[in-house]
């Protein structure tokens, strides 16, 4: 570039860029864009059939494939997957000595291929050459003895075939490598299936008798203990002694052991009480776990951090360290036990009345700083339901929710979470206080409340309608339902009287109901097939099919299909196969779906289409 073209800029190429964003004049629906797709697909190619009629074709298909196989390996020499699926065609036509050979040449290609080894050892065991699984194996292990998967199916093969010494040294020379955790508890399991085994062998009347000798597998747990020493590895041997060898006493030192023998900031952690609490709780011991809790409080802060909490402290600092958030939660979840706890076994007036004063407290500053915060008030409302031996306080809680409008009483998703309080109210009078006068009237004043020219709840009328049935004051029932069809007009009303009255036997009325239901909702397909399918129930055969034919004469239907198909059902079931007929070509006229020609097609071929 010379001095006077540097700062030239030259302009973008937009040749590509859209000129015109005019919708276009002819529009292209999806359906046809698939349509079009199924038709220009190509005809999917099957691979050739190979017959083999003697040996000596036979070998020639083999020597064929092999060659395939033999050029693949040489294409790309590295790729493992190309030696497996040749050694997989081998033992496929039990050529297991080839099989070998190939999985030995691709050893000299890559001889720390885990995944290689895993398959050539699962192809031994496969076919039972169990010293041959237990040879390559034991080679795959002594050169990636880091694997811990190898040593796991090395483990599992010398179990299934019931070499359980030889499974156990395999599992000590597998700890000589220092694994991780998952080895050891692996172990110990494997002690433990044996210990099992070993009774079953004595027969069904030892076995009910005597218990498992859990000594080895306990003896590999301390082992794994002490090979890491941490607050998890004591908590794990705990809960196996406790579940597993059935010896309390012994769980019992492991969690002492673990404020004696472990540093201070690994004991002191939240889960590690909890545990120990639960274990002496279960224990039947209460007064220790008593003991227990009270060690907590002292030297994890408990109710120091509970109230911190509260005030939103992402970090704080107790006993001049940092404490994660995620132990913050731990040690908030510990003080709730511990509440808890002393509701059980404490003195119940002291706790509950200290707890309950409390949570009292906490919820009404909710409410009064947000009155709108209807969850705080679910919460609350539960409280009282629950400790409150009063049921006016209940009472007044509930009033005092519900007195809250919410702020836009022209939006009805602020109604949504509000419109519950007033239900959770009758709910609470109907079942709780036995008082279905009060939960009627409950119920009252809520629909008075709602703002229905805008916007209504059905599940109000309808709920409000069923107290009415279980109060058997059916009349008021059927004027309430009748009255929310008038304001509210939703489908579930319908749906719902219409159930009410047919579970009643009262088929003229739901007659008058599925009227006015279709009236309101001409387009709704499942409302004409339950109407044509109730006539049908009563045996109005030809009501039934006048209703069909009255429901495909409308301009709109939400889901034509399924109207068309129950109303070609219904002749089918009728016998009727002249009429399905004529419904199938007037359906054709409308469309020509390939699965409504299928259909049309499978319809003839049977015994009501008298054959094709």
């Amino acid at each position: 570039k010379t001095e006077s073209t540097k700062n030239i800029k030259m302009p973008k190429d937009q040749s590509g860029g859209v000129k015109n964003r005019a919708p276009a004049p002819i529009q292209i629906s999806a359906e046809q864009i698939l349509r079009e797709a199924a038709d220009r697909q190509e005809p999917h190619i099957l691979d050739p059939i190979t017959k083999v009629h003697d040996a000596e074709e036979y070998q020639s298909h083999l020597a064929s494939r092999r060659k395939h196989f033999e050029d693949n390996i040489r294409y790309r020499r590295e790729h493992i997957g190309n030696w497996v699926k040749y050694a997989k065609f081998e033992e496929e036509h039990k050529e297991f000595e080839r099989a070998r050979s190939v999985f030995e040449r691709a050893l000299e290609v890559d001889h720390r291929s885990a995944e290689l080894w895993l398959r050539y050892g699962e192809f031994e065991m496969r076919n039972e050459f169990v010293n041959r699984a237990r040879n390559v194996l034991d080679r795959a292990v002594s050169i990636l003895p880091r694997v811990d998967f190898l040593w796991y199916k090395y483990a599992y093969m010398e179990e299934t075939v019931g070499n359980l010494d030889g499974c156990r040294e395999l599992f000590e020379r597998w700890m000589t490598w220092h694994p991780d955790e998952g080895a050891w508890l692996s172990f110990a399991r494997f002690e433990m299936r044996a210990a099992k085994a070993q009774i079953a062998f004595l027969g069904k009347e030892v076995e009910s008798n005597i218990k498992p000798d859990m000594t080895n597998a306990t003896e590999v747990m301390k082992r794994y203990v002490n090979e890491y020493p941490s607050a998890k590895s004591f908590l794990k041997l705990a809960k196996w002694a406790e579940y597993e060898s059935r010896d309390m006493e012994f769980a019992r030192k492991v969690y002492e052991g673990i404020f004696s023998e472990l540093e201070p900031e690994e004991s002191k952690q939240a889960k590690v009480f909890a545990q120990f609490t639960s274990f002496e709780e279960r224990r039947g011991e209460y007064e220790r776990a008593r003991v227990i809790y009270g060690h907590a409080m002292k030297l994890l802060e408990l109710e120091k951090i509970h109230h911190q909490s509260k005030e939103n402290d992402q970090t704080m600092n107790v006993n001049d360290g940092e404490i994660s958030e995620f132990e913050i939660k731990r040690r908030e979840q510990l003080y709730k036990a511990y509440i808890s706890f002393e509701k059980k076994y404490g003195n119940k007036d002291d706790i509950e009345s200290i707890v309950l004063t409390k949570q009292r407290r906490e919820y009404e500053k909710r409410v009064k700083t947000n009155p709108y915060d209807y969850d705080a008030w679910f919460e609350y409302a539960k409280l009282e339901e629950d400790y409150s031996n009063s049921p006016s306080s209940v009472r007044d809680v509930y009033e005092r929710a519900v007195s809250n409008l919410p702020p836009g009483n022209n939006e009805k998703k602020y109604w949504k979470r509000y419109i519950y309080l007033w239900i959770y109210y009758a709910i609470y009078e109907e079942l709780n206080n036995q008082d279905l006068e009060r939960a009627c009237k409950i119920y009252e004043a809520c629909l008075s409340l709602i703002p229905h020219k805008l916007f209504s709840f059905s599940k109000v009328w309808i709920y409000a309608a069923k107290l009415h049935i279980r109060r058997k004051d059916l009349n008021s029932a059927r004027k309430l339902l009748g009255k929310a069809i008038g304001i509210c007009g939703k489908e579930q009303i319908f749906v719902e009287y219409i159930a009410l009255e047919l579970a009643l036997g009262e088929v003229d009325r739901c007659r008058l109901l599925y009227t006015n239901y279709l009236k309101a909702m001409p387009y709704n397909c499942k409302a004409w097939v339950k109407y044509a399918d109730l006539e049908h129930s009563v045996g109005e055969i030809e009501r039934c099919r006048a209703l069909y034919d009255l429901a495909i004469s409308q301009e709109t239907l939400d889901m034509p299909e399924m109207l068309w198909k129950k109303y070609i059902d219904f002749e089918l079931d009728e016998g009727e196969g002249e009429n399905a007929r004529k419904l199938y070509n007037k359906l054709l006229a409308n469309t020509d779906h390939v699965k409504v020609w299928i259909s049309y097609a499978q319809f003839e071929g049977t015994e009501v289409g008298k054959g094709i």
